[in-house]
């Protein structure tokens, strides 16, 4: 149903593609693999119709056509779900389905029709949510349901899904894993974009694998091991036994206490109480939604406790400016567009966007560009920041992975006593995971404090010394990590089980 052939698309000096032919059949699921920069949003970035390509054609049911926009794509029923959504957050769910292709009657937009078919999709696919809240007010699971019902009112019969499950939680992906098997079932193309080795294993019966821009094979899943994916993604072996060193803690470096924080008509934090001393990796574990995002807010200064101290090397600072707080920690933030980076910044400018007011950075009121950009050309060689014009790309025009690498790079480079990640990993592939893990390990062995908040449960257990279970606003389970194991984890998780601040007897 869908062929490109000869796919170049270049950025400047980057070439994104290079001379990249793909093929994916009704029925089947088809995965597109690479790690983060290798060009996989680009190419189908160009069958949407967002790009267009510089050599090479598009074919649909074996005849060329041309993509130039996205309202093309439409007609040849091409639909696809970003990484980062596509969505007004100030419009209902119900408007932005049909946004750009709504109904009318005179100078009045009719909605009824639209309402009733929405409706049947959602009984048909099991992806219910409410038509008439605010996307804002939606969680990320609802919305990337609002992103795929926007593609199936549009009749789409070819589905592309941009790192579908970067932003979900493992209930949310075991979900969306039986979502897009049943579009398979119906005939439809779907084109799965991830760097997910067991989700593709699951759910995927082609994979092609793209590196640096370029196409190293396709091949049948079922006869690969993820292992030999992963080499193939990367190029290298992936080692993920991570050496720690002894489990040797220190003083407490931040200590909550009895924080409360109120919403509109309900409790969104009672009585949470930890410490996370030095040389110690305290992981949070928790269903999205039950409050980590406000404990991360609360600890960074976002947002402002309702009761509680919060206290840094034993120094309270519940009510200090966002600023004067980041003297004593680093903050990886979940949404790494809304809260880690200026994205019409260039890279330079984002990597000292929480020093650049400091010496060497500025003198006398001043910013200093020579040190700025030495500062920044070491950070990008350090961390394999991947970008088209380098330290002078704008934010904005990079994947979501190297963003993410911007981010970690800049917070972990900064002077800190206190590491705040929430997410670290998101959307990174197999290979800057393994990176990011065994940075937060060798922080915590130089006697760092990390508190790591994850909905990736393998990421808690693999990186923790400790383990906090966050369930509707409350710690209700705390383990060293030896003590404990998924499935026990899960009944904490979901509210089953209860044993609030009290360590686990062998």
């Amino acid at each position: 149903m869908i062929e490109m052939r000869n796919i170049t698309k270049k950025f400047g000096p980057l070439v994104a593609n290079d001379n990249i032919s793909f093929v994916a059949y009704p029925g089947k699921i088809h995965a597109l693999l690479g790690e983060n920069g290798a060009g996989k949003s680009t190419l189908m970035s160009i069958l949407f119709g967002l790009y267009k390509q510089d050599e090479g054609d598009i074919l649909i049911n074996d005849e060329v056509v041309q993509i130039n926009n996205p309202n093309d794509a439409t007609k040849y029923k091409i639909g696809m779900v970003h990484q980062h959504f596509k969505l007004v957050e100030v419009f209902t769910v119900l408007d932005n389905i049909i946004l750009g292709v709504e109904e009318s009657k005179g100078v009045f937009l009719t909605k009824q029709k639209a309402r009733e078919k929405i409706t049947g999709l959602m009984d048909k696919y099991k992806l219910f949510v409410d038509l008439d809240s605010y996307v804002k007010d939606l969680t990320v699971g609802e919305q990337q349901k609002v992103e795929i019902l926007k593609m199936l009112y549009r009749d789409s019969e070819i589905l592309i899904f941009d790192e579908p499950t970067a932003v979900l939680t493992p209930q949310e992906i075991h979900e969306f894993m039986g979502i897009i098997k049943g579009f398979a079932k119906e005939n439809k193309v779907v084109i799965l974009i991830t760097h997910k080795l067991n989700e593709i294993k699951e759910a995927a019966e082609e994979c092609t694998i793209l590196r640096r821009g370029k196409k190293i094979d396709t091949v049948n899943v079922k006869d690969v091991t993820v292992k030999q994916l992963a080499e193939m993604m990367v190029g290298r072996v992936i080692d993920q036994s991570y050496k720690k060193a002894p489990y040797q803690p220190g003083e407490e470096v931040l200590t909550v206490r009895n924080v409360n924080l109120q919403g509109k008509n309900k409790h969104l934090l009672t009585d949470v109480s930890f410490s996370v001393k030095s040389g110690e990796i305290v992981g949070v574990a928790g269903i999205d939604g039950n409050g980590q995002n406000e404990l991360v807010q609360v600890l960074t200064g976002l947002m402002k406790p309702s009761s509680g101290e919060i206290l840094i090397n034993g120094t309270d600072v519940s009510r200090y400016s966002i600023r004067k707080r980041n003297e004593y920690l680093s903050h990886i933030p979940e949404d790494r567009q809304k809260h880690g980076l200026v994205l019409d910044y260039n890279l330079a400018y984002n990597l000292v966007l929480q020093t650049y007011f400091k010496e060497p950075f500025q003198h006398k009121g001043k910013l200093n560009h020579k040190e700025i950009v030495n500062y920044a050309e070491k950070l990008v060689e350090q961390y394999d920041i991947r970008s088209a014009n380098g330290i002078k790309s704008s934010a904005r025009s990079m994947s979501g992975g190297n963003q993410q690498k911007a981010i970690i790079a800049r917070e972990l480079e900064k002077q800190h006593d206190l590491v705040i990640a929430f997410q670290p990993t998101r959307g990174l592939d197999v290979g800057a995971i393994e990176n990011i893990h065994k940075e937060l390990i060798a922080e915590r062995d130089k006697g760092k404090a990390i508190l790591l908040v994850s909905f990736e449960l393998q990421e808690i257990m693999s990186l923790s010394d400790v383990i906090l279970v966050i369930f509707e606003g409350q710690i209700v389970g705390k383990f060293r990590r030896n003590e404990i194991d998924d499935n026990e984890i899960g009944l904490y998780m979901s509210g089953s089980k209860r044993g609030t601040n009290v360590w686990k007897k062998n």
